[in-house]
């Protein structure tokens, strides 16, 4: 990895808050990055929850390409998707 790719990851780390990712992200990003990452997000979070290929194509309009690969780094990345889901359940499981 490199310098400016941990130095960004520090910066994230920095964020207080949604709000205030939302709006590094959108001085960072384009408005189709963002969409990009958002919908990765949302098809992470689908396959998850045990939706299907099929189900999560007909809702997001994602391709089944996007879809396995964001499957594989779900079950075979560096976990970050996993860190940060486990993280959001236990969250909302304590919330309630």
């Amino acid at each position: 990895m490199s310098d400016a790719t941990r130095e960004l990851a520090s910066a994230v780390a920095s964020l207080r808050d949604p709000e205030e990712a939302l709006r590094f992200l959108r001085d960072l990003c384009t408005v189709n990055e963002l969409r990009e990452f958002a919908a990765r997000w949302e098809v992470a979070r689908m396959l998850d929850a045990g939706t299907s290929y099929h189900e999560i194509s007909e809702r997001t309009g994602a391709s089944s390409a996007t879809i396995s690969r964001v499957n594989q780094w779900l079950r075979y990345g560096r976990d970050g998707y996993r860190l940060v889901l486990d993280r959001r359940a236990r969250r909302r499981r304590r919330d309630r």
